[in-house]
């Protein structure tokens, strides 16, 4: 009888210490994050990508009971600041607001062999830019089609000025010119150049991010004739996209959050399940339309095959042109 009833007692602390793990597991699980969360911002301090991914960044934070601390890490067009992330732990406390510059980057050799968009995972893309092919308001070209007439008859002299050899505007330039069937002249300077450019008559035409040509829409010293993007913008309805004018320029600026590859599963949930509520507020949304940019969030699956998908794209524009090292 004595050794019946000793053998319940043992048998009854098993299972309370089987409990006791049981729920210590859960807890483990339930633990990210445990500290604050460094974001990596790859471009300056106050320009948009800066302040949206801090704005969409207070509301992840709220629902990670967590802070997520923006950090600027310029360099390489990108290059410093994925390879900091890369070095970091992947346990989810180290994540970059990544962009389309994965790919410029990597393919302009930038980055070392192999630690291109797929040495990241992706959490949850969340934004679109689009971009503008936009010339002076005095310009003879009225639309698109009248634009195109010309350049096709008169091939090589259409001046367009970009943000740089290599650099995302510079690359949609080439989109667009191949989408067109057109030869343009292209013009390298950073992006308030572009503008001033076109404005003093030293270009024909810029292609730059749809934010950087709105102001000069609006103040009736610019026309934009074309727009790269998903939808027309709401600041410029009368403005037909590529697509709709039967051009099949699908290159767009995109953010999102991304993680090395090896974050767990279960971490990177947890962050998705956050950023896209975030993304979806009201407040945010109504933040990112001050920026003209597009809020198109989707999971962390979706956006790995969409950087796939894009990265192929941009590596075929920058071989086409002599770019791509990699």
């Amino acid at each position: 009888m004595r050794i019946k009833k000793g053998f319940a007692i043992l048998l009854a602390v098993m299972l309370l210490l089987t409990a006791g793990c049981a729920t210590g597991d859960d807890e483990q699980k339930n633990e990210f994050p445990t500290k604050s969360i460094d974001m990596t911002v790859l471009f300056g301090a106050g320009g948009a990508a800066d302040v949206i991914g801090r704005k969409l960044a207070d509301g992840a934070s709220k629902e990670l009971g967590q802070p997520i601390v923006a950090n600027v890490r310029t360099g390489g067009g990108g290059a410093v600041g994925y390879q900091y992330v890369l070095g970091t732990d992947p346990d989810g406390h180290s994540i970059v607001w990544n962009s389309t510059s994965i790919s410029v980057t990597y393919h302009q050799g930038n980055m070392p062999a192999g630690q291109d968009y797929s040495a990241f995972r992706g959490v949850a893309k969340i934004t679109e830019e689009a971009s503008a092919l936009a010339v002076k308001a005095d310009a003879p070209w009225k639309d698109l089609k009248e634009f195109v007439e010309y350049a096709k008859a008169n091939p090589g002299e259409v001046t367009v000025a970009n943000s740089g050899v290599g650099s995302f505007n510079h690359l949609t330039a080439v989109a667009i010119e191949d989408a067109l069937g057109v030869e343009f002249k292209h013009i390298p300077l950073d992006s308030k150049e572009s503008v001033t450019a076109v404005l003093g008559g030293r270009a024909d035409a810029m292609v730059n991010m749809a934010f950087d040509a709105i102001p000069q829409v609006e103040a009736g010293e610019m026309r934009a004739l074309g727009i790269v993007g998903t939808e027309r913008l709401e600041v410029m309805p009368d403005v037909p996209t590529m697509q709709e004018e039967g051009y099949d320029v699908d290159l767009l600026m995109w953010r999102g959050i991304a993680v090395p590859k090896d974050t767990p599963d279960e971490v990177v949930l947890e962050l998705q399940e956050a950023f896209l509520k975030s993304a979806n507020s009201k407040e945010f949304k109504d933040f990112a339309e001050k920026y003209s940019v597009t809020v198109a969030p989707t999971t962390g699956a979706e956006f790995d095959e969409y950087m796939a998908e894009q990265d192929e794209m941009i590596a075929d524009i920058m071989e086409k042109i002599g770019l791509k090292k990699q």
